[in-house]
């Protein structure tokens, strides 16, 4: 508005200085009317011509108005848009915002911790990196001190090659008779044929371990690698065998070097030769890692804390691995020597006895692959059933504690199978209601002195315990009195050996002596004399009352000792395996929280990984909306500010058309 005012002020005076010309136009026409004519004749010309220019003027005025409504509706819309973008915008950024911070903090504890773990490892590299140098230090002193020893026996063998030289001329192979004394050289074909003839006396008790093996395996018994004892056997034949391979492996190796080496050999065979040469050396690899796994999972049976249940499936996996490997090494030593044995059959040198020969080898060759193809496709498919069946085990348990546990639960079960038997056994006939009745009747009479039967009952118990300690007692007392009565006889013996003495019955004797024994052994504790009756007569003496005594209180005093050591040692020896078996599942627990918190570990390392790369995609998100929004209103303000300087320039045009009709209609009017 201000700038509308402005303009119709300035056409305002231009109006005024119109008229002001026209004016004077005016006054020379009055002076020369021809011209006046003349004159006239234009400004009516040109009054219709600005007429004209002016009503374009107005209506382009007009259009340029609606086009700047339109154009400031449109800006007002799209301001409103961009607002409401902006608004979701901040919302989204504030929300992203805060996701990052708590993510931040999240990975910060993270950072934090494994900062120390690094610092805790860096400690470990540390002490390590100072045992690496001390271990390279002492590296150094042994490669020093055999640099040394070298270097002394080089000189010791110097000195002896001297000394053999100078003082030891004599040769004893130039001499017939000499020579004749030499031990001969070891004939190794020889030995080769003997150890080859020594293969069935391995290879049969294998056969008979894994026989004996498969039948110790019932429905009756359970099998689990405890229980499994016969698998030690298997084993034991398995490493003989390894071990029988082992040693042939070098002969077998240089029959074929020296086959290879042989003139009759063309470059065909003697490339099979190596390809079976390399076999050789799998097979015998393959037995021996069959070997190991093998002795592995014999090791529950023997000492369980040998291998883990948790390994079981690793040990498995490997053997079906060895299997698998066995199968295809057999593949391929029988196709290289199916091809070496067509290659022999071709060569004019080839007798009848070499062809029957490797036809033998290569059946028994071709049945060992299937058989083993068999085996190791038989242990895959039912790998999982075989861990599923070993991971049997004691309600509340992991494994049995070792192989007699598992024969007492085998016995266990063969009762249980009895007594549920024994259960399914029909019932004799019930007692009839009557009679129930009266039986009835009679316990609930006798309920009432219940409590007192029981009190005599426990008093009979006590009564009868403490007369079998009397009788123990006595029974003692007795044989003392027996032995002493013996000795009293030889005394009485050897005393009137040369005297007459009358007779007198043997049964009398016997029991007047044991009566004075048992006036004795009554008569023990008061200490008082007692008159003893023999064949001599009676004698009055006064027995020892604290010899017999002390000795039986000596006996008791170490009995009672041992009896309370031994009390002692089983309650410690309960107490060590309860505290033993406590300790192994703390144990086994603490590995479970170890390999939990490692895998925690790692996720949360792949969890701050991913977070980290949101977190970047999130802030380039931000830094292209944010950009985007700025060429957005930049593009907005350059669009206004054309604008605007349109309107200006048609304002400009409005107010120079306003004036030259006001100055128009000024001149009218003069």
């Amino acid at each position: 508005m201000d700038s509308l005012t402005f303009r119709n002020q300035q056409l305002a005076k231009r109006v005024e200085l119109l008229q002001d010309e026209l004016a004077l136009s005016e006054a020379k026409g009055k002076k020369n009317k021809k011209s006046g004519d003349s004159s006239s004749q234009l400004s009516q010309e040109q009054k219709s011509v600005f007429d004209e220019d002016l009503q374009k003027k107005i209506e382009e005025n007009e259009r340029l108005h609606i086009q700047f409504f339109e154009a400031d509706e449109r800006h007002k819309r799209l301001e409103a848009e961009l607002k409401n973008r902006l608004e979701v915008l901040e919302t989204d950024a504030a929300q992203h915002q805060a996701v990052v911070d708590s993510l931040t903090r999240k990975y910060i504890d993270t950072i934090e911790k494994l900062q120390n773990d690094k610092t805790n490892l860096e400690i470990k590299s540390q002490t390590l990196e100072r045992e690496a140098k001390e271990c390279r230090f002492r590296a150094e002193e042994c490669q020093q001190q055999l640099k040394n020893l070298h270097a002394d026996l080089g000189r010791r063998l110097d000195d002896s090659l001297c000394i053999i030289n100078e003082k030891v001329p004599f040769n004893d192979t130039r001499s017939i008779q000499y020579n004749a004394l030499n031990v001969p050289l070891h004939n190794r074909r020889c030995q080769f044929s003997q150890y080859l003839h020594e293969n069935a006396s391995y290879v049969r008790p294998l056969e008979e371990g894994m026989l004996h093996l498969f039948e110790s395996i019932t429905e009756d018994t359970v099998t689990v690698l405890e229980t499994t004892v016969k698998l030690k056997v298997f084993s034991e034949h398995l490493t003989s065998y390894t071990c029988f391979l082992r040693k042939i492996l070098p002969y077998q190796l240089k029959s074929l070097e020296e086959e290879c080496e042989s003139s009759l050999c063309t470059a065909a065979l003697r490339a099979r030769n190596l390809e079976l040469h390399n076999d050789m050396k799998k097979i015998t690899a393959v037995f021996e890692k069959l070997h190991v796994y093998i002795s592995l999972i014999v090791l529950p049976s023997i000492r369980p804390e040998g291998l883990l249940r948790t390994n079981y499936s690793s040990v498995f996996t490997h053997i079906a691995a060895g299997l698998h490997g066995f199968h295809n090494v057999m593949k391929e030593v029988s196709k290289h020597y199916s091809q070496k044995a067509a290659l022999e059959h071709e060569l004019p040198t080839a007798t009848q006895k070499l062809i029957t020969t490797n036809d033998c080898i290569l059946s028994s060759v071709v049945a060992l692959t299937n058989g083993a193809g068999k085996i190791a496709s038989f242990f895959s498919n039912n790998l999982d059933h075989f861990m599923a069946s070993l991971s049997y085990g004691p309600k509340g348990g992991t494994e049995f504690i070792s192989p007699l546990s598992a024969e007492c639960m085998l016995q266990y079960k063969k009762k249980a199978v009895a007594y549920m038997k024994s259960l399914k056994k029909p019932y004799s006939d019930s007692v009839p209601y009557e009679e129930a009745l009266a039986n009835r009747r009679v316990l609930l009479s006798s309920t009432e002195s219940r409590e007192g039967l029981a009190q005599q009952v426990q008093q009979s118990l006590e009564k009868i315990a403490k007369l079998e300690q009397e009788k123990e007692h006595w029974m003692l007392e007795a044989q003392l009195a027996k032995i002493k009565l013996e000795k009293e006889n030889q005394k009485l013996k050897s005393s009137l050996s040369g005297q007459l003495i009358e007779p007198m019955p043997e049964n009398s004797v016997l029991l007047n002596a044991a009566e004075q024994e048992k006036e004795v052994s009554i008569k023990k504790t008061s200490g008082e004399p007692v008159k003893k009756m023999s064949l001599i007569g009676m004698l009055t003496m006064t027995t020892g009352s604290k010899e017999a005594p002390e000795a039986k209180s000596r006996e008791d005093l170490i009995k009672n000792h041992y009896m309370a050591r031994i009390v002692e040692l089983t309650s410690l020896l309960q107490l060590a395996d309860s505290k033993s078996v406590h300790f192994h599942a703390e144990c086994r627990a603490l590995a479970k929280r170890l390999s939990l918190a490692e895998k925690s570990k790692e996720s949360l390392v792949e969890e701050m990984k991913l977070a980290s790369q949101s977190i970047s995609r999130l802030q380039d998100e931000l830094t292209t909306t944010k950009r985007s929004y700025e060429d957005q209103l930049s593009m907005m303000s350059d669009h206004l500010c054309s604008m605007n300087e349109t309107l200006s320039k048609q304002r400009e045009e409005i107010d120079t058309l306003k004036m030259s009709k006001g100055n128009s209609r000024k001149n009218k009017s003069r």
